[in-house]
């Protein structure tokens, strides 16, 4: 019995050995890379036919705001700031006060040269008197005329001394008119560096404050040279003064890309492109009647032009390689190829092409990441109609 059962268990696992056979090599030729045939094909990728189309273009540009006026209040006197009229952020008006100096030196000063006039003008009277006296004497030989002609140099010398005890007192006066520092516009109030009792000088590197009247407001902007002559080539007049003139209206875009409500008009350019940047500097002015914008602000002024057959296609569509645009274009083999294009303008979704693309050609919309020339793919027709709609301008 016990020789019969070594058997058994020698022989037993035998007997599954073809089965075990068999499902390795169905396991080794499930895994091979070369078991079947099978082969992936051409990626399937949305194409969309080039169609041109009426759109607006929109040429926007960085720009820092300023109020119309924005004046540095400055002392013209030196002293302690005595007392101050206004809080900042508050809207004055031209002539409302707004700072004092403590007046006491300059009243004494103009004191003083109120003295030295009376004195001056007492100084005068008595060379007339002398000139008075002489005159009939030296008339009658009595005295020389040599006395007559001193007495009366004594007169002129008086006269110019009461002159210019005058212009001290004058000066005096004007010293202590400007220790009440008044509005020179109407305006809102910036930040006052200095509190009540600080020591002020028209040395000052820093104003007392800054006054901005900012019912109007003026964007300064730059553009390149390239832009300035696709600004000029867009509207009418033989003259850039008569350029400007049929311009548009142009927007605002806040800093928070809101539209500012109301439009702005360009008013003046620089005379001359910067040598430093190859830029040239324009201004726009916006109504700002309720106040909302101020000194400081920056945004974007935007330039919309209407172009009767745009060729616009989706952002997504694109790529870029160092500073070029690209896209790929679709042959009628189904092979790809990457092309540059120029950029005519843009809005959130989509650019406007001047050039690299014509009508009737086909690009690749999404999925470019892996493509490269010459590669073949399976296109699936995408109407231009239903890329707006999913994606707005």
């Amino acid at each position: 019995m016990e020789l019969l059962s070594k058997k058994m268990i020698t022989h037993k696992p035998l007997s599954y050995l073809p089965g075990v056979l068999i499902l390795a090599v169905l396991l080794y030729s499930c895994s091979s890379p070369h078991a079947g045939p099978h082969q992936q094909g051409p990626p399937q990728l949305p194409v969309m036919v080039v169609t041109p189309a009426p759109a607006t273009t929109y040429l926007e540009f960085p720009a820092s705001l300023e109020g119309k006026v924005n004046v540095d209040v400055r002392p013209q006197v030196s002293g302690y700031l005595e007392k101050i009229f206004v809080d900042e952020g508050a809207y004055v008006k031209a002539g409302q006060p707004l700072f004092k100096i403590d007046p006491k030196v300059y009243a004494e000063q103009l004191n003083g040269a109120s003295s030295n006039q009376l004195a001056a003008q007492a100084n005068l009277e008595k060379a007339q008197v002398e000139v008075d006296r002489l005159t009939p004497l030296v008339a009658s030989n009595v005295v020389s005329d040599v006395q007559l002609k001193t007495a009366k140099a004594n007169y002129e010398a008086a006269k110019a001394a009461l002159a210019q005890a005058k212009a001290a007192v004058g000066s005096a006066r004007i010293n202590v008119g400007y220790t009440l520092i008044t509005a020179p516009v109407s305006g809102y109030i910036g930040r006052i560096p200095h509190k009540a009792g600080a020591l002020v000088s028209n040395a000052d590197a820093q104003p007392l404050t800054v006054l901005s009247e900012v019912h109007e407001m003026y964007a300064y902007f730059s553009m390149s040279e390239a832009d300035f002559i696709t600004f000029k080539n867009n509207f009418p007049g033989k003259t850039l003064e008569e350029k400007l003139k049929n311009a548009p209206p142009v927007e605002l875009i806040l800093a928070d890309n809101s539209t500012f409500a109301q439009k702005g008009k360009i008013g003046t350019i620089e005379g001359q492109f910067n040598k430093t940047t190859g830029a040239i500097s324009f201004r726009a002015t916006f109504p700002n009647a309720d106040g909302i914008l101020r000194t400081g602000n920056t945004g974007r002024v935007r330039f919309a032009r209407e172009v009767p057959a745009a060729i616009m296609i989706p952002q997504e569509a694109t790529f870029e390689i160092q500073d070029k645009v690209l896209v790929y274009t679709v042959a009628d083999s189904n092979k790809v190829t990457s092309r540059p294009i120029s950029i005519a303008g843009k809005t959130a979704n989509y650019y406007f092409v001047s050039d690299g693309l014509k009508a009737g050609e086909k690009i690749v919309l999404s999925g470019t990441g892996n493509l490269r020339d010459g590669a073949v793919i399976t296109p699936q027709p995408v109407s231009a109609d239903s890329v707006l709609k999913s994606k707005p301008l």
